[in-house]
């Protein structure tokens, strides 16, 4: 009985993926705006109803891989050891995260999404609005650290700088990908352009969120 509700977990998270996988597949194929949920459901092997179980509509389902990045860097920034700036906490896990581009899967998927989205203006509008929504919770956890109110101008300033940068890093990632770039060059391209775009903005920002979290050890740069 003990192991029924990782099997239950486990399960879940596998017909997650095969919409997920299903979906991306179709939208590669045919276009964002030309699939629909009932072709979804039909190529993943479930129920209409299941597909929006597990995404709320289908920009959501499109973007799922990049609002779980986004989640992972709030999560960075909120266990930090105490002391160190939130902004050294979101550039250490955007430079942990460029050694994926040497992987060709994370290539493909590059250049499918941005061969997707450039016939769908509906998604150019979703991917701004979740932009718009971790923006404004990174400044609500900044503001939460601080001790002032959700909507402080210098929480939602300072959020907006770093994600931000960030997007301007994903920016500049998609036009090298398509342009034809890869394997070392790319990723120490991309490390370079972190650092350039962060080191930029801890002029200003390295004394502001210097970190409340309980956690406590060593950081990387």
């Amino acid at each position: 009985m003990a192991a029924e509700p990782g099997l239950r977990e486990r399960k879940k998270q596998q017909t997650r993926q095969q919409i997920f996988e299903a979906a991306h597949r179709l939208f590669g194929e045919r276009g964002f705006d030309s699939v629909t949920v009932a072709d979804i459901a039909r190529a993943a092997d479930v129920s209409e109803v299941t597909v929006f179980n597990y995404y709320p509509n289908k920009e959501d389902l499109f973007f799922a891989g990049m609002q779980f990045f986004e989640e992972q860097l709030l999560e960075a920034v909120r266990s930090r050891p105490r002391g160190e700036p939130a902004i050294k906490a979101l550039r250490r896990r955007l430079l942990d995260s460029v050694d994926g581009l040497r992987e060709p899967g994370r290539i493909r998927a590059v250049l499918k999404a941005a061969e997707v989205m450039s016939s769908s203006p509906s998604l150019a509008t979703r991917e701004r609005e979740i932009v718009d929504r971790y923006t404004r919770l990174l400044a609500q956890l900044l503001a939460g650290e601080a001790g002032v109110d959700a909507e402080d101008i210098e929480a939602m300033a300072a959020a907006a700088a770093m994600i931000g940068a960030h997007r301007a890093v994903v920016d500049h990632v998609r036009k090298r990908v398509l342009a034809g770039g890869r394997g070392t060059a790319l990723v120490d391209d991309t490390r370079a352009q972190i650092r350039r775009a962060f080191g930029r903005l801890e002029k200003g920002l390295e004394e502001y969120a210097p970190g409340t979290s309980p956690r406590a050890g060593k950081t990387r740069a």
